[in-house]
């Protein structure tokens, strides 16, 4: 299989990137990925103007299918850090409440983010230390899932990956080439089955690198509807 990146379809005024990959195969195969990448599995012997063709008979397809896959964007709504806001975790809405004391500390305590800060200089102080807390939050919760999804995963040959956590735009979580997870820290926000399904399908990554029908085959096994799971994500996060 023979794989070359970095071609474009002109629909309207949209450009659509697509990887295209030469194949042993009889027929033309154009797919959408979850992540809105668009993937052309094409014959050994087919010419360019015929994927060209095929893609353009196809295009309003493909667009669709993006805007389908591109509404589960990570969405983290604006917060303004001001007493009386509602914040995420762990799925569940915390009231916050920002008092003036002795020190800054963040608390989670009676349904509430009690934030107590040595100053009332604004909303930048409350948003620096509620950041702060959740990075911290999602360290150990993040180590907790992990153990978790290792477990489920015991009679496959996959390994600990070392973890980062870092802000992502349009991923919950990835697998590089070199093993590393890294982890969407919006998803401290989303229930913990939701965080399980994320480590889950990057573990799975491990296996089969694509998302091919055996890597959704042994999603499958190892959670047993993970759609409904991956529903939830989409919309406690919206």
């Amino acid at each position: 299989m023979n794989e070359i990146d970095g071609f474009q379809l002109k629909y309207g005024g949209r450009t659509i990137e697509y990887n295209l990959l030469y194949c042993d195969r009889k027929t033309m195969e154009i797919a959408v990925l979850p992540d809105c990448s668009v993937i052309v599995k094409a014959p050994l012997d087919a010419g360019m103007d015929l994927i060209e063709s095929r893609l353009a008979k196809r295009a309003r397809w493909i667009v669709r299918q993006m805007n389908y896959f591109g509404q589960f964007n990570p969405k983290t709504p604006e917060r303004c850090y001001v007493s009386g806001e509602t914040h995420l975790y762990l799925g569940r809405q915390y009231r916050l409440k920002i008092v003036q004391g002795t020190e800054n500390t963040v608390k989670l305590t009676r349904g509430y983010f009690l934030v107590t800060t040595k100053d009332m200089l604004g909303s930048d102080v409350a948003g620096k230390l509620m950041e702060k807390w959740y990075l911290e939050k999602a360290k150990e919760q993040f180590k907790e899932s992990l153990d978790r999804c290792l477990v489920k995963l015991k009679e496959y040959p996959v390994v600990r990956p070392h973890v980062s956590i870092k802000r992502m735009q349009k991923r919950w979580g990835s697998l590089s080439d070199k093993g590393t997870m890294t982890l969407n820290r919006d998803l401290i926000r989303a229930p913990r089955e939701c965080i399980d399904y994320v480590v889950t399908h990057e573990l799975c990554h491990q296996l089969c690198r694509d998302h091919s029908s055996d890597f959704y085959n042994l999603l499958d096994a190892v959670i047993p509807g993970w759609q409904k799971v991956k529903h939830r994500l989409e919309l406690s996060m919206i």
